[in-house]
């Protein structure tokens, strides 16, 4: 698999995770429950014939890996299967990932992700099933398509073994039960009023906006935001010049409720990022220093830096 760099713009419970084997053998219980393998400090082969600097090394997950460090088990290997070689690097990618998690796309996002970027130790490298790639694809890239983005190509599917030992769902949880097509919330107007959420939109966004809002049309599909006021926060893509005319786009949210834009006389936190010639708008918060932990976000954003990544998502 190539060398990944990632950028999207939290967490369900730890779920179990068992290693599948083809003929369905053998399944491990939590994930927590990996002492039936012996913890080695250096790993060969997860060497594979790659040359690294250093030997892979069992590594204790970090709290501030936030994608992975509920996961359900204490220690990863590096470099991990995505061939991050080193705990910056990994923090730095897996970051970018962390909103998608909150939009709870899919229960099993989290073990794929993890997987990759955070593998547990073992005696050999065991990548996720493709069927769970296929699935978790399924059900976020969807969501993905509201922020512009598209299923990676460092992630696609059938990179993954489909009848070898694989990292799988228990089984419980490999189903859903779908959302009522037409009444979901459009996901970028989904998000949890918490300071660490709105901070990690911030860092995967490429602006952010404090704003009032003069109307709201339906354009092809889309959600068209003509704002009124506007003080940037970040400006990231945007021109100064640029910043009159400013018009946002809600991509594809045109029959999807966001019950932000219900009263359009708030001010609002607004966050996006550039696709093509449209500036997209992928997280709305309401502007309200009355709320508790927005009044702790606007403290942390004053000396929060963010990590820095390249986007894999053209």
């Amino acid at each position: 698999m190539g060398r990944a760099h990632h950028s999207w713009g939290c967490c369900w419970p730890p779920v179990g995770v068992l290693v599948a084997f083809a003929a369905g053998l053998w399944a491990g219980g939590m994930a927590s429950e990996y002492d039936y393998v012996s913890f080695q400090s250096d790993i060969g082969s997860y060497q594979s014939g790659r040359f690294y600097a250093k030997p892979p090394q069992c590594v204790d997950i970090p709290v501030d890996l936030r994608l992975c460090h509920n996961v359900g088990y204490k220690k990863m290997v590096l470099p991990n299967l995505l061939e991050h070689e080193t705990m910056a690097e990994v923090k730095q990618q897996a970051s970018s990932w962390v909103p998608l998690l909150n939009k709870n796309c899919h229960i099993g996002t989290q073990v794929f992700l993890c997987s990759l970027f955070a593998p547990v130790c073992l005696d050999r490298p065991i990548y996720p099933c493709r069927w769970l790639c296929e699935a978790v694809r399924d059900s976020c890239e969807p969501v993905m398509q509201f922020f512009g983005f598209y299923w990676p190509e460092m992630l696609k599917c059938d990179k993954f073994p489909e009848g070898d030992v694989c990292i799988a769902m228990t089984p419980p949880n490999t189903t859903e039960a779908s959302k009522p097509q037409g009444t979901a919330v459009c996901p970028p107007c989904d998000n949890e009023m918490k300071s660490e959420a709105i901070i990690e939109h911030l860092c995967a966004s490429e602006f952010a906006l404090r704003m009032k809002i003069k109307e709201v049309k339906k354009e092809n599909g889309d959600k068209k935001i003509i704002p009124k006021k506007k003080k940037p926060l970040k400006l990231g893509p945007i021109k100064k010049k640029e910043l009159k005319k400013l018009v946002l786009y809600l991509k594809n949210g045109a029959d999807c409720p966001c019950h932000q834009l219900d009263n359009l006389n708030n001010h609002f936190l607004i966050m996006g990022r550039k696709v093509k010639a449209q500036y997209l708008l992928t997280a709305i918060h309401k502007w309200d220093k009355k709320n508790k932990e927005f009044k702790n976000f606007l403290k942390k954003m004053k000396n929060h830096e963010c990590p820095t990544f390249q986007s894999v998502f053209k």
